[in-house]
C-alpha cells in the first residue's frame, strides 16, 4: 500500500476528522506482522539521511501535530530515532517564551528550520498559533485566521531553499486517548508525562477537531503537505510515517558529491603509507618477548 497517496490531504479537499477511522490498519494484522517493514523503512532512512547530509544540497523538515497523547514522542524515538543525531535536530514547541511572544509568531520556528544536510523535526510546530490561540480565544479571529496566508508563505520559502517539508497529523480517537491517559496514572515511570493541561484540553475536543480541519484543509499543499496518520496503533502508525518520510526522499534522487581529490593519487599515497608502516613494524622487536630470559 502506498501510503503517500493513501493518506495525504489534498490541496482544497474538504477533512472530517470523525470520518476517518483512527484503528485503520490496512491488511497488516498486527505489529509482529509490521515489524519487518518498519525494520526494512528504517534501515532505508539511515541511508537516505547520510545521503542527504553528504550532498549537502536541500534539507528535510518534519512536522508532528496531534491532540495530547497522540504519540508525536512515539513516532520521533521509534522511527524516527533511526536516523543519525549528528544530521538531525529535534525542537519542541510549548507555550512561548517572553522573547518569543514579543516576536512574529513564526520567528521562533524559523530560526530552528534545517540547514543543507539535515533534518528538522518539530515537535508541535508553528500550526500551535492557529490551534491552541484559536481555541482559547487568545487572538481575536482576524488574527489566527489570518496566518494560515503567513504560514503557507513560510513554507514556500522553505520549499523554494530546497527543503522537503512533510506534516504528519497525528489522528487518535477520544476513547483511545483516556485509554493512554490511564496507563500514564497506572504506570509510574510516565507520570511524568502526566499535566493537568492534557485534562482541561480534553474538554475542548470538539473545538480542536474544527481547528484542526481548518489546518489541514487550507495548509495542506504540493510544497508542504499534510497527511493524516490513523495512530490508534501505534505500530501502524510508526509504519506510515516511516514508509512516508523514505518515499518522499527517494524521490529527490540523491547523488553523493563528486571527490573533491584525485583518487588514484590519494590510492598510491595510501599504499605508500602502508608499506611504511608495515615496514616499520618488521624493524621492531616483538613486544610480547620483550624483557624475557632466554
Amino acid at each position: 500500500m502506498n501510503f503517500y497517496k493513501e493518506f495525504r490531504v489534498l490541496s482544497g479537499s474538504k477533512v472530517k476528522l470523525d470520518k476517518i477511522d483512527a484503528s485503520y490498519h490496512g491488511d497488516l494484522d498486527d505489529g509482529d506482522a509490521a515489524l519487518p517493514l518498519i525494520e526494512e523503512y528504517k534501515k532505508k532512512l539511515r541511508e537516505l539521511q547520510y545521503r542527504m547530509y553528504a550532498e549537502h544540497k536541500r534539507s528535510l523538515l518534519i512536522c508532528l501535530q496531534g491532540r495530547d497523547a497522540a504519540g508525536k514522542d512515539g513516532a520521533i524515538n521509534h522511527v524516527l530515532g533511526a536516523m543519525n543525531p549528528q544530521g538531525c535536530t529535534v525542537t519542541g514547541f510549548k507555550q512561548p517564551s517572553k522573547a518569543e511572544a514579543e516576536h512574529d509568531f513564526l520567528w521562533r520556528c524559523h530560526k530552528v528550520t534545517p540547514r543543507r544536510g539535515h533534518v528538522a523535526i518539530f515537535n508541535r510546530s508553528h500550526y500551535e498559533d492557529v490551534l491552541v490561540q484559536r481555541v482559547h480565544k487568545l487572538v481575536p479571529k482576524k488574527v489566527w485566521s489570518g496566518r494560515f496566508a503567513h504560514i503557507n508563505n513560510f513554507e514556500k520559502l522553505l520549499a523554494d531553499n530546497d527543503t522537503t517539508v512533510l506534516k504528519f497529523y497525528l489522528h487518535i480517537d477520544a476513547q483511545e486517548q483516556l485509554e493512554r491517559f490511564k496507563k500514564r496514572i497506572d504506570d509510574p515511570a510516565r507520570h511524568w508525562k502526566i499535566s493537568a493541561s492534557d485534562y482541561s484540553e480534553a474538554h475542548y475536543w470538539d473545538e480542536y477537531t474544527h481547528a484542526f480541519e481548518d489546518v489541514l484543509e487550507k495548509c495542506s499543499t504540493e510544497y508542504a503537505p499534510w497527511f493524516i496518520i490513523p495512530a490508534n496503533k501505534k505500530w501502524f502508525r510508526n509504519l506510515a510515517i516511516s514508509q512516508i518520510v523514505v518515499s518522499a526522499l527517494e524521490s529527490l534522487d540523491m547523488q553523493f558529491p563528486k571527490p573533491t581529490v584525485d583518487i588514484d593519487s590519494i590510492r598510491q599515497k595510501y599504499h605508500a603509507l602502508n608499506a611504511a608502516v608495515d615496514g616499520d613494524a618488521g624493524a621492531r622487536p616483538d613486544r610480547k618477548n620483550k624483557g624475557r630470559k632466554k
